[in-house]
């Protein structure tokens, strides 16, 4: 059988061309590449304004926490005097972060415009890849999947946002704080960035999780029951995740928790709705 007449599967199948023919395997293909170039060409853009601004861009984003007026050490300290919890007011310590290779500074700065690019367009890219997978969707599928570009957008850019101005500011002052005797602790800045990167853009993901439980549950592969069943297991996955990137202290672990928490109870009620999305499924077949 010739390569463009092999069926594809639902992902992507059931689009058709102008003439309203259905689209073979290479025109899928050709359609794919124009989605991801498109993506490509967005987080370019975003990624070469930030290299244009790269001084700004790491002053007061990238190393911003570092900095002791940084917006979230204020909020901290006014939850502090309203709670009553002292420790909760802190501030970072100061430190120098060095860099050891002769293009490590320019290197790193393509690297960070690059990814700051894809966080800019992140709505876009993923309504491009949408665009592709949303014509093989059923007509019932696609209703209920109505807005979930701009939910998940929403849902990363809040993950993004909460490692950022609440993991990292903690995560900081505890790691440069945490030091061997005898021992200077001074990161280098990849060291220092690496970390920002991964503060953020995995709480980005995490935040995606009651997306990927509803589209689980609708396969029926995850339920509202079994995830009940080892709500106890998640509570303690959870805070040995908050201790992690925490101080040893419980009221800043409690700080972390409590929203991924909340998250896995709201994916426990998306999950029953998918649940009744796939037996409604099931009947109609």
């Amino acid at each position: 059988m010739p390569l463009d007449q092999i069926d594809v599967d639902k992902l992507g199948a059931g689009k058709k061309t102008e003439e309203g023919k259905e689209m073979s395997f290479l025109e899928h293909l050709e359609e794919l590449r124009w989605h991801i170039l498109r993506a490509l060409v967005a987080i370019m853009l975003g990624g070469v304004v930030l290299f244009i601004f790269y001084p700004w861009y790491f002053e007061h984003i990238l190393l911003g926490p570092k900095n002791p007026d940084f917006i979230s050490y204020k909020w901290f300290c006014r939850l502090a005097d309203v709670t009553g919890f002292k420790a909760l007011c802190f501030s970072p310590p100061e430190f120098q972060s060095i860099a050891t290779g002769l293009a490590e500074t320019f290197i790193l700065s393509l690297k960070m415009a690059f990814i700051g690019g894809l966080v800019i367009s992140f709505p876009y890219v993923f309504w491009e890849v949408w665009s592709f997978i949303r014509p093989g969707l059923y007509p019932q599928e696609r209703s209920v999947t109505r807005y979930v570009v701009f939910i998940c957008s929403i849902l990363f850019l809040m993950g993004v946002c909460f490692g950022y101005f609440i993991i990292a500011p903690f995560a900081i002052n505890f790691l440069v704080t945490y030091t061997i005797p005898g021992v200077t602790n001074m990161p280098t800045i990849q060291s220092l960035i690496n970390y920002m990167i991964m503060f953020t853009l995995p709480a980005g993901m995490i935040f995606e999780l009651p997306i990927v439980v509803f589209f689980l549950s609708k396969l029926g592969v995850v339920t509202a029951k079994g995830m009940k069943q080892y709500r106890r297991h998640s509570i303690v996955g959870i805070l040995v995740l908050a201790a992690i990137v925490t101080p040893p202290d419980v009221i800043t672990q409690m700080l972390i928790a409590i929203p991924l928490y909340v998250l896995y109870e709201i994916s426990i009620y998306i999950a029953k709705r998918g649940e009744q999305l796939y037996k409604k499924g099931l009947q109609e077949d």
